[in-house]
């Protein structure tokens, strides 16, 4: 068993199933408790259920760059107060009234265009699966965003690297600094099974974890993983 198995096994036995991608419509709760309080379905890997779920968690990857998931919460709440997340009613929204309701979650002109671009291809889709190479491809959409995208809205094996997974691994001597994102992508695909449950979990319960151990500097006091690489040392 590697490294990065015995990671994920140790983060799920600390922390269980996180349940993510949160909905504003869903009565879960988070069961760590850090960040959005509503809407998380532990162990529940039936979602989405529907395209209005699938978009939700679309708008939410948009809205979520650089910016929290408590400012994002709002902004979804107010989309679903206006049109119930509905993406041909968002369409036909006044841009101010939108770019009103998205305003907690920051840039939110900007926000708006990107909005509005993915949007207009998940109506193009009509129903199917895209690929990463289409998502990417809509402007707004970086490496991060598509690879949640992917993996939350259309349950495909696309395993997503953020800022938190770089800043434990470069920590625990995992990973370079020069270590770009698909190189760090393209390690993990390597070295875990390829199963949707493990790649959704693997990447809420390293932000979990890294809230935890990795939030301010000096970051990993304390960090359980460590005994993890001692073995492998």
């Amino acid at each position: 068993m590697n490294v990065y198995v015995q990671i994920y096994r140790k983060l799920m036995k600390l922390y269980g199933p996180q349940g993510w991608w949160p909905h504003v419509d869903h009565n879960g709760s988070n069961p760590t408790k850090f960040g959005a309080v509503d809407g998380y379905h532990p162990g529940d890997y039936s979602f989405p259920r529907n395209n209005k779920e699938k978009y939700e968690i679309i708008i939410g990857a948009v809205l979520t760059q650089n910016t929290s998931w408590t400012s994002v919460e709002k902004a979804l709440l107010n989309l679903n107060k206006l049109c119930g997340l509905d993406p041909e009613k968002i369409l036909k929204l006044d841009s101010d009234v939108v770019k009103e309701a998205i305003r907690p979650a920051g840039y939110f002109n900007q926000k708006y265009e990107y909005l509005k671009n993915v949007t207009e291809f998940f109506l193009s889709l009509d129903g199917r699966v895209p690929s990463r190479e289409e998502v990417i491809s809509v402007k707004g959409i970086g490496n991060e965003t598509a690879d949640s995208i992917m993996l939350y809205a259309f349950s495909q094996c696309e395993f997503v690297v953020d800022a938190y997974l770089k800043r434990v691994f470069l920590h625990l001597g995992l990973i370079d600094e020069k270590d770009g994102y698909m190189d760090i992508k393209k390690m993990m695909e390597k070295n875990i099974s390829k199963d949707l449950i493990v790649y959704q979990e693997y990447h809420a319960l390293i932000d979990e974890h890294a809230k935890r151990y990795y939030k301010t500097k000096p970051y990993g006091v304390d960090d359980p993983l460590k005994k993890i690489l001692n073995r492998f040392s």
